[in-house]
């Protein structure tokens, strides 16, 4: 069990460092910021993750916003776990 937890840790933070390498390269950054972006949107709020996916579409703007966040992290800041939930809406009677 231990190993299936490594493994899929070691999975999961190789594909943030694969998207945070991939971004930053033109034409393809801009398609995986166009695919990644309702992912994106969840995770931020729809003004946050469409300003978020906005600014990683455009080409230099992008390239510029990539490299430093592959140093320092996300620029704009997801949205709290509580505040994304989606309440569970009560039956019709």
């Amino acid at each position: 069990m231990a190993t299936g937890l490594k493994r899929r840790l070691l999975r999961a933070g190789g594909w943030r460092v694969a998207k945070r390498i991939i971004k930053p390269i033109p034409i393809v950054g801009s398609l995986l910021a166009i695919g990644l972006a309702g992912h994106e949107i969840r995770k931020k709020g729809l003004l946050r993750g469409a300003v978020h996916v906005g600014l990683d579409v455009m080409p230099v703007v992008g390239i510029a916003k990539g490299l430093v966040e592959l140093f320092t992290g996300d620029l704009i800041p997801d949205i709290e776990p509580q505040s994304r939930a989606i309440k569970k809406r009560s039956p019709v009677k």
